[in-house]
């Protein structure tokens, strides 16, 4: 009996060959959508949304998570080549791009191969030890300078620069190398991005950007307050700070005389004096409000001496909390329980025409705060966007110092690694000692034609980055496969002379864990793809109605 024979007939089942190239499409058409924003020459997107009718919400990025975040996909396929993509962003921050291309090559190679009768698992076997092989290509190729601070920390700008490279900020990759490297150093190996906090200031160039020691608050003092505080004492709270109004829900107050209405009134000041009573009681000289504080208890702060800061946003809080070491309080009858925060020097600085508070000295020691200057708020997102890649991917090589070279050079030297051991099987196919051992040879054949469209697929990556800067790719790759067959395995692509050069000497070179990420993320969802066989669409349940 059928599947169809069982299954609702509001459902559709798409079996087999049918299936398998729905999925090929939809991947494929996903990779293709990004491959020309690869590498420093690639192209931008602009992004619109569908419900804007106004066309004023808009995003103009060459990332490749915030294309595919941003793209309505129907194709199970191609959901899981944005659920890669995504996973690469969130995980090392860079090479989201790469690992969507890469898996679009390997489902075209696996698309060839199944057209000449070769089963998906005798592909999957193939991939699997292609994967092997390049993944002991890459960890020989990695160098470790972790023990010289002075060369691993050139390493990381090397890092930076090739992350920025291909990016808005790529004029100006210097610059923001060198702000997200001393970042990053600031953290002394936590990982925990928290501490730096990026604020957009509209106006100037991205070359104003600068690095501001501390954490620093997009608000402002309040009035009569002073504008610089030493070794100050914070709690940071979320509390309502208006006139505490006595709420009694379904009643009604009447009231024979005005004087019985300023006593209400008075009432309710007392109450909120009580609570800023309470307040200060914690001996602090900073607080620091999520929500609004109204001028009656501000004017009592300020005649205590405690600068008041309104209306930080849930996030500036929480961050705040983290980097002075203070806790986020709601009640205040208990100041024993209370963590307050601590730095050395709150005062305001001027960021264009704006004031910003700087808290300098934080308890924490690694809070930093990159302030970005740009034309214009798409601008200054996308520069966003594009530290926030940098920073990620530093923070993973802080954590896995292993570097490798870029420029393509890595997928031509796993390439390369995996033609070298074809060329084994191929002298070595009678012998027992054959890496791929069925026990039909024909079938170990068929495995080496998926071993080798593995290896196709790798060298589709420096193609592309060669096509994007416009020029002649097959001339290219090819030089570069003839430099590495000569030994030369540090040589990659030039795509601002349009020649082949040697990373190393360039400074070319991108996270050992970034690429590691790339290979195994997109064999892993290809392989996935490509062992479906059935697609169900589930009519939706209906609900009963009695």
């Amino acid at each position: 009996m059928s599947a169809e024979a069982v299954i609702s007939s509001e459902a559709e089942v798409h079996k087999g060959e049918s299936a398998r190239m729905s999925s090929f499409i939809g991947a494929i058409a996903i990779a293709d959508l990004v491959k020309t924003t690869l590498g420093p020459k690639g192209m931008d997107k602009i992004l619109q949304s569908v419900s804007d009718r106004n066309n004023s919400t808009i995003t103009i990025t060459n990332d490749g998570a915030t294309i595919l975040k941003a793209v309505p996909v129907e194709n199970p396929a191609a959901k899981v080549l944005v659920e890669i993509a995504k996973t690469q962003d969130d995980t090392v921050g860079d090479g989201t791009t790469s690992v969507t291309v890469l898996c679009g090559e390997l489902l075209r190679e696996a698309e060839y191969l199944i057209a000449q009768h070769i089963h998906p698992m005798t592909i999957v076997s193939g991939w699997r030890q292609a994967v092997k092989i390049a993944r002991q290509a890459l960890e020989s190729a990695a160098l470790d300078n972790s023990s010289d601070p002075s060369a691993f920390e050139d390493d990381l700008l090397n890092i930076a620069r090739t992350t920025l490279s291909s990016k808005l900020l790529n004029v100006e990759k210097d610059h923001f190398a060198r702000l997200a490297v001393d970042a990053v150093l600031r953290l002394k190996g936590s990982g925990n991005l928290d501490y730096i906090q990026v604020i957009k200031k509209p106006g100037g160039s991205l070359s104003d950007s600068f690095l501001a020691d501390g954490f620093v608050l997009n608000k402002s003092f309040g009035i009569g307050q002073p504008r610089r505080v030493v070794n100050a004492k914070i709690l940071i709270a979320n509390t309502p700070m208006d006139t505490d109004k006595i709420k009694i829900y379904g009643s009604r107050v009447r009231v024979d005389s005005m004087m019985k209405i300023a006593e209400i009134e008075e009432a309710e000041k007392q109450k909120m004096r009580n609570k800023c009573q309470r307040i200060i009681g914690h001996g602090i000289n900073c607080f620091v409000n999520r929500q609004l504080i109204y001028n009656f208890p501000e004017q009592i702060f300020t005649d205590a001496g405690v600068v008041s800061i309104e209306h930080a946003d849930f996030d500036g809080i929480e961050r705040l909390a983290a980097v002075t070491g203070g806790e986020i309080a709601s009640t205040f009858e208990h100041p024993e329980l209370v963590s307050l925060g601590e730095c050395a020097l709150i005062d305001e600085i001027m960021v264009g025409e704006d004031k910003l508070i700087r808290f300098s000295g934080c308890k924490s020691g690694s809070a930093c705060s990159v302030i970005l200057r740009g034309a214009s708020n798409h601008l200054l997102d996308e520069a966003e966007r594009s530290l926030h890649d940098a920073l990620c991917v530093l923070t993973e090589t802080v954590k896995e110092t292993r570097v490798v070279a870029g420029g393509g050079c890595m997928e031509m030297l796993m390439a390369q690694a995996i033609d070298e051991y074809l060329t084994n099987a191929v002298a070595m196919s009678a012998s027992e000692d054959l890496a791929i051992e069925t026990k039909s040879s024909g079938s170990a054949g068929k495995a080496l034609l998926a071993v080798a469209s593995f290896a196709r697929a790798l060298r589709k990556l420096p193609t592309y980055l060669a096509d994007n800067g416009g020029y002649d790719s097959t001339e290219l790759v090819a030089q570069l496969k003839v430099a590495h067959n000569k030994g030369f395995k540090t040589m990659g692509l030039d795509l601002f002379n349009g020649c082949i050069a040697d990373m190393t000497g360039l400074g070319v070179k991108e996270s050992y864990q970034s690429k590691l990420q790339v290979l195994v993320s997109a064999a892993e969802a290809s392989e996935m793809i490509l062992r479906v066989d059935d697609i169900i669409k589930a009519a939706p349940r209906r609900r009963d109605h009695e």
